[in-house]
């Protein structure tokens, strides 16, 4: 009888039928493939492969989750860069700490090649995880015997000293194939004092540049005094490369008898001597560095064609004490605010916007590095934002946008640089504008010798020659994770005209 029935409304009306049949079986085609991606989500889920204990899994953007698993060419090239500083400032940092109870780096199948004694080389898939992370989110494995503790490395890697975080980060390079013999190549330590009135500073800059390590190359100690409204002094020893100590696993540096050292609580000890240009008076400078903890830039690092540039900042915000002294005549520094960052690679063409200033609460940085062949549109900046926790959030503003109403003079001539400049940016519900405020500017040839935070032994031919430091105020203002921002702070910024 049903089929009776079912035979003729199809005669009847076969239109409706056919739409019936077919809604029919897409429904049940749907409800198929929902069964099968559950299935699979479950079956991932409880793969140790993939998950290796814990509740969530953090892999790079863009990776091909079933790929990875089976050692495809997607595979062999798995890694997270600055996996420490993500570790420690975003997974397991103290914002976190009511939401994430334990953090285990761990990476599972990576290629690598074995050498043997003979000189041959072996493929092998290895592993590496830290035994007390992994044990914290419960994939700890099931020992037969023996003991499976951290060691030394596991430590170190996550929970360094300040001593070992510095060294880390801010040890110095050698130049790479491609730059090998670059005279433009150069390296160096800069750091920025600004007394507690706001109105005098100091730019204490440790170069080497040259041909480093088998050509013609040599160190200079450059330091700059500056006093608002006031003239500049500079003051400089440059020393053979013979007299230069540099290491590539430290951030020690001595140049003659001036010295970078870091201490084992990871503060820095500088000390100088230079003289002055044309007067002959004798610098001597002696100061202790001391960075806030979590406030740091774990750096990076561009490498196109002929450019190679690196940077990082060990103390993005940080205290000095201790004197610099012309002559004998004394400024002493009380914790007063201060800055530190480390640079490397070749500068023939090569300018950069740059600025760090504290807002209230938050430090602030930003920057881009502008190739000679590139234009300031194809080139964001991006701007880095601290707390007293650590990294709080970043941004990328397209442009930053100046008045160029101040006037100084550069070797008997006129040069409009900035007075104002602004920039901004969002991120989904996260807003962030920056507004400086110039109160003190001068400007370099770069044509000459001896400029500071460049090489200071090679012309770096540039279309904008001039390149300005400037101190000022930044406000601080925008949205972030809901929360409103603000504040308004002493800074240093930087650009060329």
């Amino acid at each position: 009888m049903i089929g009776l029935l079912a035979l003729r409304n199809l005669l009847l009306k076969p239109w409706r039928s056919v739409f019936l049949l077919l809604g029919y079986g897409l429904g049940v085609g749907v409800m198929i493939v929902l069964l099968s991606i559950g299935e699979a989500l479950l079956a991932q889920a409880r793969n140790e492969k993939l998950v290796g204990g814990g509740d969530v899994t953090v892999l790079p953007e863009g990776i091909d989750i079933e790929v990875m698993k089976t050692g495809g060419l997607g595979g062999l090239f798995f890694s997270i860069d600055h996996a420490r500083f993500i570790d420690r400032q975003l997974l397991a940092a103290p914002r976190l700490e009511p939401y994430v109870a334990a953090v285990a780096p761990q990476i599972d199948g990576k290629l690598l090649y074995a050498r043997l004694a003979s000189g041959r080389e072996i493929p092998v898939l290895a592993s590496g995880d830290v035994p007390s992370r992994n044990a914290a989110v419960g994939a700890a494995p099931t020992l037969a015997s023996g003991a499976w503790d951290d060691d030394g490395g596991d430590r170190e890697w996550s929970d360094p000293s300040p001593n070992e975080l510095r060294n880390a980060i801010d040890h110095f390079h050698v130049p790479p194939p491609s730059a090998r013999h670059d005279p433009t190549w150069a390296e160096w330590h800069y750091f920025n004092v600004l007394s507690s009135d706001g109105k005098r500073w100091a730019f204490i800059s440790f170069i080497l540049g040259g041909e480093v390590p088998d050509g013609r190359w040599g160190g200079q100690v450059l330091v700059t005094l500056h006093e608002q409204g006031g003239p500049t002094r500079t003051f400089t020893t440059t020393v053979p490369a013979s007299a230069v100590r540099f290491s590539t696993t430290r951030a020690d540096l001595a140049i003659g008898s001036a010295s970078v050292v870091v201490l084992n609580d990871g503060r820095y000890a500088i000390r100088a001597r230079a003289r002055e240009g044309g007067t002959g008076a004798l610098l001597d400078l002696n100061l202790v560095v001391a960075p806030a903890p979590g406030a740091y830039f774990p750096g990076a690092a561009l490498s196109s064609g002929a450019l190679v540039s690196g940077y990082v900042v060990p103390a993005l915000r940080a205290d000095a004490t201790g004197s610099i002294c012309v002559d004998g005549r004394c400024d002493t520094y009380d914790r007063a605010q201060a800055y530190h960052d480390h640079n490397w690679g070749v500068w023939r063409g090569v300018t950069w916007e740059w600025g760090a200033a504290r807002a209230g609460a938050y430090t602030i940085l930003y920057g881009r590095v502008q190739p000679a062949d590139s234009t300031a549109a194809s080139q964001p900046l991006f701007a880095y934002v601290v707390d007293s926790l650590g990294f709080l959030a970043v941004f990328r503003p397209r442009a930053i946008v100046y008045e160029d109403s101040r006037i100084v003079r550069v070797d008997g001539r006129e040069l409009h640089v900035p007075s104002r400049a602004v920039m901004a940016d969002a991120r989904g519900d996260d807003t962030l504008r920056v507004a400086l405020a110039i109160e003190d500017a001068s400007a370099t040839d770069t044509r000459t010798p001896a400029v500071e935070r460049g090489d200071a032994l090679a012309g770096r031919q540039l279309a904008r020659p001039y390149f300005v430091q400037m101190k000022g105020t930044m406000t601080v203002s925008g949205r972030i994770f809901g929360k409103p921002i603000g504040g308004t702070g002493y800074g240093f910024f930087e650009t060329y005209r």
